[in-house]
């Protein structure tokens, strides 16, 4: 599991037929003080997560391509939770 921000969402003309009606976000990962760490991931997302809200990724592949229903998909990561708040004193 990685805690991330959502940066936005990727619009694309043409795409993997696997991500059809699936919403593609970019997720930068980050500590637990909420400071960048790592290079922005693209994220399929079927909980609704908006803008600057926090998420967690998964990067379990076998899992993302189950989801999209093709063993061939190009995907692997995906956003499992929304973040609600951190809990004081619990590590991230």
């Amino acid at each position: 599991m990685l805690l991330a921000r959502v940066e936005g969402s990727v619009i694309a003309t043409r795409k993997h037929p696997s991500f059809e009606g699936w919403r593609l976000l970019i997720c930068q990962p980050i500590g637990g003080a909420g400071h960048p760490e790592g290079a922005p991931q693209v994220a399929i997302d079927a909980h609704g997560a908006g803008m600057h809200q926090r998420v967690l990724l998964s990067s379990d592949g076998i899992a993302t391509r189950t989801a999209v229903g093709d063993p061939k998909s190009p995907a692997r990561w995906m956003v499992v939770g929304i973040v609600d708040e951190k809990e004081p004193g619990v590590p991230v």
